[in-house]
């Protein structure tokens, strides 16, 4: 696979879950997207890292899935937080903020 064919996969990945989080309104879905962009953005680290020869990218993907690691953690604990005092992950009826 040539760093052409990664680069346009990540592109693909990073606009299909630029698409989710935009046009979903599921806490969830929203947060899977996020993910999914977070790991176009990888592989798009991986690819040039290869075009270079050097770990540079290699090591920047790996803070970015400790990074994404904490970000599930957290994301979680918020919208089981959000379910049980609002019982909806919808986010047009989560208006907490508003309040």
């Amino acid at each position: 696979m040539t760093v052409g064919h990664m680069v346009t996969l990540a592109g693909v990945l990073f606009s299909v879950g630029m698409l989710g989080v935009i046009s979903r309104r599921n806490i969830l879905i929203v947060l899977l997207s996020v993910e999914l962009m977070l790991n176009a953005a990888a592989l798009a680290f991986v690819a040039f890292s290869n075009l270079h020869g050097n770990l540079d990218g290699q090591v920047m993907v790996f803070f970015a899935i400790a990074v994404a690691a904490a970000e599930v953690a957290v994301g979680l604990a918020i919208v089981i937080a959000l379910f049980r005092l609002r019982v909806t992950v919808d986010a047009d009826k989560v208006s907490l903020l508003k309040q």
